[in-house]
């Protein structure tokens, strides 16, 4: 049956394989196990298209063997009633059925087989679709633990430019105060150098008036009689 061949190729498929290649591993398993869902839609109506099949067969068979135990009985009566003719019609008859019988066992035999492979097959498409479907969670957990460490990657990548961008605008801080720094410095040789005497005129300005104050003082002393 070709129908068993294909539903062959689709189970014994390498699901690994496929996910291996697959760029996004979390996408394919659902799109693998909707594919799955498909093709054990049509095994179950194949399974029990060819299960039926049996079941019409077997059927027959066994109306057969029927048919030929009646006329082996009807050609024993026959002969009990010393009737050998009608012996003769019967056993005809049997043998004919038994000729049919032979055909239908073989007929029953194929779709006896052919029942037994697309269970097989339906029953193993169940369990791998069970089984994919208990790995689902953790293939997209993984996926999306994967995903997550590419973008903090990526993060730490763009961290290290930032780390550059610092050392960067420290070196410009740098040059700028040192410009400060010369800036001050050549403000410092530009203004006027100190004159001395200048600053000694300026300590010395308020002699005079220092001495009066003391001459005051001593009058005053003098007049209310202190030492």
């Amino acid at each position: 049956m070709g129908i068993l061949s294909r539903f062959n190729d689709i189970i014994s498929s390498n699901v690994n394989a496929l996910l291996d290649k697959a760029e996004n591993p979390s996408k394919m398993v659902d799109q693998y196990l909707r594919k799955m869902a498909n093709d054990l839609a049509s095994v179950k109506k194949e399974t029990a298209g060819v299960m039926a099949e049996e079941s019409r067969t077997k059927r027959l068979v066994d109306e057969n063997e029927k048919e030929v135990a009646k006329y082996a009985e009807l050609a024993k009566k026959a002969l009990m009633a010393q009737n050998e003719e009608d012996a003769k019609v019967f056993l005809t008859k049997k043998q004919s059925l038994e000729a049919t019988g032979a055909g239908l066992q073989m007929s029953y035999a194929v779709a006896h087989e052919n029942a037994i492979k697309m269970r097989q097959l339906h029953d193993k498409l169940v369990k791998d679709i069970n089984a994919l479907n208990a790995r689902r969670q953790t293939i997209k957990a993984k996926d999306a633990v994967a995903k997550t460490q590419e973008k903090v990657n990526k993060l730490g990548a763009s961290a290290g430019k930032s780390e550059g961008a610092i050392s960067a605008f420290d070196r410009m801080e740098e040059k700028v105060n040192r410009k400060l720094d010369e800036a001050t410095a050549r403000a410092e040789l530009d203004s006027q150098p100190i004159d001395e005497a200048q600053a000694l005129e300026e300590k010395y300005k308020g002699v005079d008036v220092d001495a009066s104050v003391s001459d005051e003082l001593a009058a005053l002393k003098a007049q209310l009689g202190i030492n």
